[in-house]
């Protein structure tokens, strides 16, 4: 009788979460409940569709998603981190949705369901968690792939040990450009 292996594939993953949003919702449940499902509908499941990443699941106020390419993935990041920008220009700063986005390239098992698992994630949950608000942090192996095909500024953040993962590795962050709607004005 043959042994079932698990189905694994490299995947870029994707993980992002609102940056205080227990703050958020207590000031304002509701109103930044609504604000998300709008984010959700006109700028983050675009970003998605466009740069071929796929949902693989919500966490309340974050999300997985994976990408074939960390190209797309960071892509994705850069345009819903833009987007928040223009958004948030209509609101206080203590009333803005801030995303604090980390992206992976790694090894994934893949559920019957669609669902993912293991290490990958693991890592890019942790990444997120300790991503600056606006920002976007990446692995290693994510900025490899990069080389001249993005053209962002990469800040090297240096060896970093991330909660009960028992390798570190070098993290990056990725300076972005992002000019003020109001600029010029």
């Amino acid at each position: 009788m043959a042994e079932t292996r698990d189905q694994r594939r490299l995947a870029a993953i994707l993980a992002a979460d609102v940056a205080g949003y227990s703050r958020l919702a207590g000031a304002d449940e509701e109103g930044t409940v609504k604000r998300l499902r709008t984010l959700r509908g006109e700028l983050i499941d675009p970003s998605l569709a466009a740069n071929r990443g796929r949902m693989v699941k919500t966490t309340g106020d974050g999300g997985l998603a994976e990408f074939a390419s960390v190209v797309d993935a960071v892509r994705c990041a850069m345009e819903i981190q833009r987007g928040l920008t223009v958004r948030n220009a209509d609101f206080v700063p203590e009333k803005q949705i801030e995303f604090r986005i980390g992206i992976h390239l790694g090894d994934v098992m893949v559920e019957c369901d669609g669902d993912l698992m293991g290490d990958g994630l693991n890592i890019v949950a942790r990444l997120e968690g300790i991503c600056e608000h606006a920002g976007i942090f990446l692995c290693e192996h994510a900025c490899r792939q990069l080389r001249d095909k993005i053209a962002a500024a990469l800040a090297d953040l240096g060896e970093t040990e991330l909660k009960n993962i028992a390798q570190s590795g070098t993290m990056y962050a990725m300076v972005l450009q992002i000019i003020s709607p109001n600029a010029g004005v």
